[in-house]
């Protein structure tokens, strides 16, 4: 017979460096489920992208159990790491903070085409380009 899903959460960690902090502890313990094996599991899973920031979705299920999928990084912070930014404007319609041009849009496209509701490669070009607009960045489509 297959586990019952009692429900999901979300919750956004640095790739190989999770601990029981907030916001694992809190998340796993008002669940009561075991945030230790999961800090294992992630860090084991997620070494190779140290430093970078992880969605991760946990689902949990009536014997106390989880799984987890670790989604690709968000496109502010791989639009943030292509513009040597360490943030984005804090009046985006006013101040540019950076350029980034569309052969870095690209790159950010493979890295998130998976994650992304877009058809095509042209459509998910136009999503993160738009969000590199709302960060402040400046967007160069011929180079």
């Amino acid at each position: 017979m297959a586990k019952k899903v009692m429900g999901a959460f979300k919750v956004q960690l640095q790739g190989g460096a999770a601990t029981m902090a907030p916001p694992v502890g809190p998340a796993f313990g008002q669940r009561a489920l075991n945030g230790m094996e999961f800090v294992k599991q992630f860090n084991a899973r997620t070494a190779k992208q140290a430093g970078t920031v992880l969605p991760v979705v946990v689902t949990f299920y009536s014997d106390k159990s989880f799984t987890f999928v670790v989604k690709s990084p968000p496109a502010a912070v791989l639009l943030a790491k292509a513009a040597g930014l360490s943030k984005g404007s804090a009046a985006p319609n006013k101040v540019k903070v950076g350029k980034v041009t569309r052969t870095q849009l690209l790159e950010i496209v493979k890295i998130k085409m998976e994650d992304l509701n877009a058809d095509t490669e042209e459509s998910a070009v136009s999503m993160i380009a738009g969000t590199a607009r709302s960060m402040g960045l400046t967007v160069d489509m011929n180079a």
